[in-house]
């Protein structure tokens, strides 16, 4: 089985065993061979603008808030944004701090027809580390994949 089957068959059987309402979920390090592998999949960073020009992003991300600093309102214009930027028929593999606003991306996008929607696990900073910070302990920085400071 190839590398790619192989990630899409782990992210499909985590959506099943914690019942997900969308395709899969990935790792960090599966995310990017995914993106690596498939020219169509994307990864789309739905952390607010704030977080994009302070913290950093991910090279060729498509960028759409799933809410707005500093009021954390709700993107109301999330999926005409999402449709607008990615192919409901890619591999779209949304991103965010954690992992928790992208679980609710990838829930809405596939109730719109994104039949290949997948949440990052553990999100681009990921968990705190024993001090309270982030970066270090899971999560895309810390798994050392490409970013560049905003």
């Amino acid at each position: 089985m190839s590398q790619f089957n192989q990630i899409l068959e782990n992210a499909r059987g985590r959506a099943v065993s914690k019942g997900l309402a969308y395709a899969g979920e990935v790792t960090p390090a599966e995310a990017w061979a995914l993106v690596q592998a498939v020219p169509s999949a994307k990864i789309v960073d739905v952390r607010t603008h704030a977080e994009w020009q302070w913290v950093g992003v991910v090279p060729g991300a498509e960028l759409i808030e799933w809410k707005s600093y500093p009021g954390m309102v709700a993107n109301p214009h999330f999926v005409t944004q999402l449709k607008a930027a990615v192919d409901s028929e890619a591999i779209v593999l949304f991103l965010c701090r954690s992992g928790a606003r992208s679980h609710d991306a990838a829930a809405l996008a596939a109730q719109h027809g994104y039949t290949a929607a997948m949440n990052i696990l553990e999100g681009f900073e990921g968990d705190k580390d024993a001090a309270g910070h982030r970066g270090s302990k899971n999560g895309w920085q810390a798994a050392g994949l490409p970013w560049t400071q905003g």
